[in-house]
């Protein structure tokens, strides 16, 4: 029994992971409908900015915490500024070759200056130790990183659902034709919302950091993870891309456990789950059926 729970607290460590980038995917595509290929790319940023920040000027990782996504934010809004917004009008395969060429032209520039070597970034002191759960001892730093993750979700949660900025947000977000019918000014929100979707990029980058080695191609693998999960969860859905996170880190988790002599089942299982969410309900678990024309 105590495996199990240590395996599924594993889960949940890595699906909020799973769920931050998920959540920042689903709202930049429920607004523009734009399909943020280099959103691994702002993660992996996260965790470079977190490394250069303490190694280049001492900065701790609390304050990383406050300054990277803030950071990454406002250069995701001079990105959506300066090309997804001239390019919105087109096809939305052109966004999608724009954000893949973007991830390229970051991961290079980072490589170029910084070279392909995976840098440790040390566990901050107040969370080096471990919490007794009774069956089992978990690190400290982990702990805190599914804590601050469910914090988060649930604080955009409230702001999306309890607020009239988050509603007007919302309601641009999951039904924008309708919101622009009744007079709502999508447009204006659109820049803010990309940014707010690369800035949790830029939290979960930040989490990442003590726990895994921080090189230029960190996001280059999640990132597809992330998009099925997007796509299980329901595109544009702001709850199942959250759910299906969580859902899809247990997955991995006890995969990688329990089915350790058939490693690659583990690491296809996502892919499996998203095929068969897909041929029962194309829209995803959570998303809605599109009208017929």
């Amino acid at each position: 029994m105590s495996s199990f729970l240590q395996h599924t607290f594993d889960g949940l460590v890595s699906g909020a992971f799973l769920a931050l980038l998920a959540l920042g995917l689903a709202v930049i595509f429920g607004m523009l409908r734009v399909v943020n290929f280099a959103h691994g790319a702002f993660y992996m940023l996260g965790a470079v900015g977190t490394y250069l920040l303490l190694t280049e000027f001492g900065v701790p990782f609390w304050w990383a915490l406050l300054i990277v996504p803030v950071a990454l934010g406002v250069l995701g809004m001079g990105v959506e500024r300066a090309f997804v917004h001239r390019l919105a009008r087109l096809d939305p395969l052109y966004n999608f070759l724009l954000t893949f060429g973007l991830t390229l032209v970051l991961q290079d520039l980072v490589k170029l200056r910084y070279g392909t070597q995976s840098s440790p970034y040390a566990t901050p002191s107040a969370l080096a130790g471990t919490v007794d759960f009774g069956l089992f001892d978990f690190p400290a730093y982990r702990v805190f990183v599914l804590a601050f993750a469910v914090v988060a979700c649930v604080a955009v949660w409230w702001l999306l659902g309890h607020t009239r900025v988050g509603m007007v947000v919302r309601a641009a977000t999951e039904r924008p034709e309708l919101s622009r019918a009744l007079g709502i000014d999508v447009g204006r929100w659109v820049m803010p919302v990309f940014g707010f979707g690369i800035a949790l990029a830029g939290v979960a980058g930040v989490l990442a950091a003590p726990m895994r080695a921080v090189n230029p191609l960190m996001g280059a693998d999640l990132v597809i993870v992330v998009f099925a999960v997007v796509v299980i969860g329901g595109l544009g859905s702001i709850f199942g891309s959250v759910a299906a996170g969580f859902g899809i880190g247990l997955v991995q988790a006890w995969g990688e456990s329990y089915l350790d002599q058939w490693p690659i089942v583990a690491q296809t299982s996502v892919f499996v789950i998203m095929a068969a969410v897909l041929l029962w309900r194309p829209a995803g678990l959570f998303g809605r059926e599109e009208a017929p024309a």
